[in-house]
């Protein structure tokens, strides 16, 4: 067993007990999959599907704070969905507005926090201005982290994560064979955030996407054949009963999830 496989069981965060005690995991993570599936079985418009899935992320959020989960990481937004038609993608970043006007006074209250990771640089000065006002106004809030993925891409992020380090070889302020996983691990969007125990992927599909590649390496997946739009508080409850049952190892001896 290597020293990083080892030294991550240790460090492995055990599951606390949430109010009326149902044990759940620090970090959960979901691929809200299906909305356009949803919609299409019923004969709606895809918008209606995202517009349901709006909802069933106020559901989520709601649950996962009331249940006591620190971490609730969602993907939103990555940045493949840019080649969808244009009309899709405005209904999307349109959603995004009205989420973000219409929900954040409701988050704040809360004492919910936003933390947003992806790239930015290219975005709309709109755009950006909502995501930062979301972080702004919630920066002090203790109650859960809501972790928004928009415009993210794993594959993207590694490569900037690894862009920093090579700058920092270039600025002779780091020598390259001093490059470990953990300094890579440090340069990534939101290095203080723990890796999730366990990623929830919607509408029955079993792959991740793109989305959290690195942090996944030890992660739990939990794939729900529901499509997003119906996704609720039981059904996130039935995905952490699921990863309860799981035993985790971390490249080690067995770290059990649950009772």
């Amino acid at each position: 067993m290597s020293d990083a496989a080892g030294s991550r069981s240790k460090a492995a965060p055990p599951l606390h007990a949430a109010p009326g005690g149902f044990d759940v995991p620090r970090h959960v993570a979901i691929i809200m999959d299906g909305n356009g599936r949803w919609a299409a079985a019923r004969g709606l418009p895809r918008v209606e599907g995202h517009r349901r899935g709006v909802e069933a992320l106020r559901r989520t959020v709601r649950a996962a704070s009331d249940l006591g989960i620190s971490y609730l990481t969602i993907f939103s937004f990555s940045s493949e969905n840019w080649s969808r038609p244009q009309s899709e993608v405005r209904d999307l970043l349109g959603l995004l507005r009205r989420f973000i006007r219409n929900d954040l006074v409701d988050l704040h209250k809360t004492n919910v926090r936003v933390r947003i990771v992806g790239e930015r640089d290219d975005l709309t000065a709109d755009i950006r201005g909502l995501l930062e006002e979301a972080e702004d106004l919630t920066l002090r809030n203790t109650g859960l982290t809501l972790v928004v993925a928009f415009n993210y891409g794993a594959r993207q992020e590694i490569a900037r994560a690894a862009r920093r380090l090579a700058a920092e070889v270039a600025q002779g302020r780091l020598a390259a064979d001093a490059i470990t996983p953990e300094l890579l691990a440090r340069r990534l969007d939101a290095p203080d955030i723990p890796d999730p125990d366990v990623i929830i992927r919607t509408s029955g599909e079993q792959r991740l996407s793109n989305f959290l590649l690195w942090q996944a390496a030890y992660s739990e997946f939990v794939f729900v054949p529901l499509h997003w739009p119906e996704f609720d508080r039981a059904a996130l409850e039935s995905a952490i009963a699921e990863f309860r049952r799981r035993e985790r190892r971390f490249g080690g001896l067995v770290a059990q999830t649950g009772s």
